[in-house]
């Protein structure tokens, strides 16, 4: 039986952090009302969480199954490429003002709008490549604020791993965590050829050695949402389970 379907609702919030009008497309799940509170997921790169992710019918048949809380997502698209490397990148002009707009702009704005518990464990962040880096960096910087990250196959340089090293208190975030077995030579925004799957096994060593709340799946594939896609149902599962 096909899942039931929720509402798509568009969104906009003017950023003071990034001088720019931040588009959202929000989905309301079929079980929604006002009465009720829910948790939140937060999609990076949020047009391809909708598109190829298949986002709405994984939180309907999770929903339905019983196995996770009840949820609305939230999709922050990318304007271009650029626009995506520069906020979600750590070296990227905009990275810092785009984790302050989670945080600080974005998560007050849908506090304000939706039926949301209003605490950290309420709301997830998952994304994508770069995606994901960006989720796992707010989360370490807000942890009170985001303490749910699900990345799929995420960019880890020594920047990032040293951010895990030094992050105090494992015990405030859940991580999801996954990584395709052939990620060896992943080509880059920036043109280059990079060995993902090596820094990543590097940051799930340090997740469990430092004890984080920690799930970590490898996959047999490569860096593309024919990989990811399977994947979403067990990310979201791992973060907003019941």
């Amino acid at each position: 039986m096909a899942a039931a379907a929720g509402t798509m609702r568009d969104y906009a919030l003017y950023s003071g952090e990034l001088q720019e009008k931040i588009e959202l497309l929000v989905y309301l799940p079929s079980n929604f009302s006002p009465l009720h509170k829910y948790s939140l997921l937060i999609a990076q790169d949020g047009k391809d969480y909708f598109m190829y992710g298949k986002i709405k019918t994984v939180i309907e048949t999770l929903m339905d199954e019983g196995t996770i809380d009840r949820t609305v997502v939230v999709g922050i698209p990318y304007r271009n490429v650029n626009d995506r490397y520069e906020k979600y990148h750590p070296a990227g002009q905009k990275h810092e003002a785009y984790i302050r707009f989670l945080a600080h702009e974005l998560v007050p704005f849908l506090d304000h709008e939706l039926p949301t518990y209003q605490i950290g464990k309420g709301r997830a962040l998952i994304g994508d490549s770069l995606g994901g880096t960006v989720s796992l960096l707010a989360g370490l910087l807000y942890p009170h604020t985001f303490g749910n990250i699900a990345m799929q196959s995420p960019y880890i340089d020594d920047s990032v791993l040293a951010r895990i090293r030094a992050f105090r208190d494992p015990s405030l975030l859940s991580i999801y965590h996954s990584i395709g077995a052939e990620e060896t030579a992943v080509k880059s925004t920036d043109g280059r050829v990079r060995d993902f799957i090596t820094p990543n096994r590097m940051a799930r060593d340090l997740f469990m050695e430092k004890r984080y709340a920690y799930t970590y799946h490898e996959f047999a594939g490569g860096h593309a949402w024919t990989y990811w896609q399977p994947d979403v149902p067990r990310a979201v599962s791992a973060l907003l389970s019941l």
